[in-house]
């Protein structure tokens, strides 16, 4: 222990042994004066109940003092009010053993010092020291009535009642009296405490007086009002108060509130039976209201705890989302370049067929890692909840067959067979995210391809009619490898797949998680069921409404109309990026013009009314947020040309901010050909506004 801590140990178990000394000989000298019955034995007896309590709390060396001073006043006292050498030996050697044992038994049970901080506690102590009490009246009675020729039965009832009330008041009022967690829990001012206190005395005076005609239960109010105000320490205060003045009044038979006009034996009952009353409601509502105390402060406390849980949340999300935002930007500027370049040299016709090999392996891989991209900016969403679904009337059967279409060369080129099976008596559309869905599919039919070797993939639709919304199920079969029951459960967690498979994953890891995900925001369901060595089988199913055909031509085919002529402005401060996207629009058939800089943007769209703008977004002195802002400022038809955003900035936040600026619609980097056409198409000479 530090050395600052032993002094301050030394100085509170100082100021512990005086206390309790001056209580012990206090109580003593005034049980014995002041409480005595007929038989000249206390009705009120504190001194055991303050040596078991200062045995509990001193150290070896100051208990032993206490002792000391507990044996020599003790047969002072009984001396001084007349008792012989015999009893007054007798009574200190009981009184010594009664302490001892209820300490001992205090410290077997609690293993430590004992403490009275819960209802358990106050119930605890009497109930294994009025036993030790009652053996000690026992062994008292049994002498008196042998040696002293005192009525056995008599003399028991005395001294029981004696020590077992002063051990069932006294030494729990003593235990929190010395607890620092009650002194701490209520900090009342010195005044207000004096002013409860004296209340106390005052009410206790008024009940008791023999002229007075106030009932003793009025003591109960402000006793309590004590134990609210004070706690624990005010309840012990007060039935402290309250015995040291009834006792004297009520056993000197000047009361008659107390039954002395039934007599002493009564009188000394009715007080007994009144302090234990008053102790333990007063007692007992204290530490109740401790209790939810401790309970809002714990409340408390956790609330301050999760919110700062949650501060640091958020600034690990924002710090997260700032790292993705930046490392999807870096990554994306120059796999711009090199998918960009690819497709150009790929249109070449004078490429070798090892060189248009190569260029195509190049394309591959470069959209391989485009899509490793996508997926994790779709689980940035996913766990931002992001995730946003616009159902529009989509054929499912429909869709199923387009997204096997999609994935038919890259199955057929590995030797395996592609089966779609659609059971849809209806054939009716439904409100479906066919983006999202389609997404859905392509990851199932992705992981089946990846873990099949040989045998085919069955891509299967069954549509159950319903009243209100029809059953669609989605299934994906393949001839795989299969996937052990302990493993599924962990699939359509992150990076999961591929470890329950146990491959090292070829993209993200993130495919099924983002199923799982896609599909709980539709409402459905997702599952797998699979046996080792003969495949599997991922399905999903979904509620859907059916919904009426719309009449406006869906993106594919808005992409395959041809192209007019038209003038479009690239904007792009990276020369590279610029030379790209200028190339693919006037393969296309556009007119170009380029800018290289925010100000010449604004400056070109002064002058010329395009037919569209694509705008980078990250460039110098005005990046083009900016830039759509002054455009849009411009008189028409100048400032009502479309501005399609075409960047590396992907994460829904940035794309949001985009829209805010004024620009309707994304692109984003690295640049596919086929979704800048049908884009570029789909807003050519369609005013902003």
């Amino acid at each position: 222990m530090p050395q600052g801590l032993a002094q301050q140990e030394r100085k509170r178990q100082a100021i512990l042994l005086q206390g309790l000394s001056a209580a012990l000989i206090c109580g003593l000298f005034f049980s014995e004066f002041l409480t005595r019955t007929q038989l000249q034995i206390a009705a009120f007896w504190p001194a055991n109940a303050l040596l078991t309590a200062g045995l509990a709390v001193l150290t070896a060396k100051r208990g032993l003092m206490l002792v000391g001073m507990f044996v020599t006043f003790h047969l002072a006292a009984d001396l001084l009010a007349g008792d012989s050498i015999g009893r007054a030996l007798l009574y200190t050697a009981i009184d010594l053993l009664e302490a001892l044992a209820a300490w001992r038994v205090c410290v077997r049970l609690w293993g430590r010092t004992p403490r009275v901080r819960t209802m358990r506690a106050l119930a605890v102590l009497p109930a294994v020291t009025t036993p030790i009490a009652a053996v000690s009246a026992t062994l008292c009675a049994a002498v008196l009535s042998l040696g002293f020729g005192e009525p056995l039965f008599k003399t028991w009832v005395d001294w029981f009642l004696r020590g077992a009330l002063g051990l069932a008041v006294v030494l729990p009022g003593a235990l929190v009296l010395v607890d620092a967690q009650h002194r701490r829990a209520y900090r009342v001012s010195l005044r207000e405490q004096g002013v409860l206190l004296f209340a106390v005395a005052a009410i206790t005076l008024l009940c008791a007086h023999p002229l007075s005609g106030a009932p003793p239960f009025l003591i109960f109010p402000i006793g309590l009002y004590a134990a609210y105000r004070l706690g624990a320490r005010g309840a012990a205060w007060a039935c402290l108060i309250v015995a040291l003045i009834t006792l004297p009044i009520a056993m000197s038979g000047a009361s008659p509130r107390f039954n002395a006009i039934l007599g002493p034996t009564a009188q000394a009952r009715t007080i007994q039976v009144f302090i234990a009353v008053l102790f333990y409601t007063c007692m007992a509502a204290s530490l109740v209201l401790a209790q939810q105390d401790r309970l809002r402060r714990l409340l408390q406390r956790r609330e301050q705890l999760t919110r700062v849980a949650r501060a640091r949340a958020l600034a690990a999300t924002e710090a997260k989302t700032e790292f993705l935002a930046t490392m999807s930007h870096e990554i994306r500027t120059p796999l711009n370049s090199v998918l960009g370049f690819a497709q150009l040299l790929a249109k070449r016709d004078d490429l070798s067929p090892d060189a248009r090999r190569q260029v195509n392996l190049i394309d591959s891989a470069g959209a391989a890692l485009v899509a490793v991209l996508d997926d994790i900016l779709d689980f940035s969403r996913v766990e931002t909840g992001q995730i946003e679904l616009q159902p529009q009337p989509t054929c499912a059967a429909d869709l199923l067959r387009e997204t096997a279409a999609i994935m038919a060369p890259e199955i057929r080129a590995k030797g395996l067979e592609l089966e779609v099976d659609i059971a849809d008596a209806a054939g009716r559309h439904h409100a479906l995210d066919a983006d999202r869905l389609r997404q859905i599919l392509i990851n199932l039919l992705n992981n089946a391809l990846r873990f099949t070797e040989q045998g085919r993939i069955s891509a299967r639709l069954t549509i159950e009619p319903g009243a209100a919304a029809d059953r669609l199920r989605f299934e994906i079969v393949d001839t795989g490898v299969g996937i052990a029951l302990e493993k599924q459960a962990l699939l359509f967690q992150r990076a999961s797949a591929d470890i329950a498979l146990g491959r090292m994953p070829a993209g993200a890891g993130l495919g099924l998680a983002i199923c799982r995900a896609l599909v709980d925001a539709m409402g459905g369901k997702i599952g797998v069921d699979s046996v080792p060595g003969r495949g599997s089988c991922f399905w999903f199913e979904l509620s859907a409404e059916p919904a009426e055909q719309s009449a406006s031509p869906t993106p594919a085919a808005a992409a395959a109309t041809p192209a007019a002529a038209g003038r479009i402005l690239v904007v792009d401060d990276h020369p590279i990026n610029l030379e790209i996207a200028a190339t693919l629009m006037s393969m296309a058939g556009y007119d170009v013009d380029q800018a290289a800089s925010a100000a010449q943007a604004i400056d070109r769209a002064r002058k010329t009314a395009y037919d569209l703008i694509l705008m980078d977004m990250h460039m110098p002195e005005m990046d083009g947020l900016e830039a759509t802002r002054a455009i849009r400022a411009l008189p028409a038809p100048f400032g009502a040309a479309p501005i399609v955003a075409m960047s590396a900035d992907a994460l829904p936040t940035q794309v949001e901010r985009c829209y805010a600026a004024g620009m309707v619609d994304h692109i984003p980097k690295p640049v596919q050909r086929e979704a800048l056409y049908a884009k570029v198409e789909r807003w050519r000479r369609k005013p902003a506004r």
